[in-house]
């Protein structure tokens, strides 16, 4: 049987919850909470987690696209319009609980997994 090759960690794999919800019926706010500083620091960086990359996970313009940034409580909150107005005919997750899933799912860069693995 082959060895199994290791995934590389997404950023869920340090965080104590990725969710998303409902903002009224026009925007969704995603939220990570991280386990730990060494987490937030993954989260927070604006050149691995960005407007850029909202916008292309999400299909919306990167300009309406709010970063909350809570370092106290290593969070990380984004904020944006929803794609159709929720309970409109097309929408297709009324509570925007499912959301997080491409957020939560995203490799985190080979130069974060370095600076994790000297604080094991």
């Amino acid at each position: 049987m082959p060895d199994r090759v290791p995934t590389p960690p997404v950023l869920g794999d340090f965080a104590i919850e990725v969710r998303s919800k409902n903002a009224g019926p026009f925007w969704v706010t995603m939220e990570t909470f991280m386990k730990d500083t060494a987490g937030y620091a993954i989260a927070a960086d604006h050149t691995f987690l960005n407007e850029k990359v909202i916008a292309g996970l999400y299909g919306v313009d990167a300009a309406q696209v709010r970063f909350f940034r809570i370092p106290s409580l290593n969070v990380v909150k984004i904020s944006f319009p929803r794609p159709v107005t929720q309970a409109g005919i097309r929408d297709r997750d009324i509570h925007a609980g499912q959301h997080h899933v491409p957020l939560a799912t995203l490799t985190v860069p080979e130069r974060h997994r370095a600076d994790i693995r000297t604080q094991e």
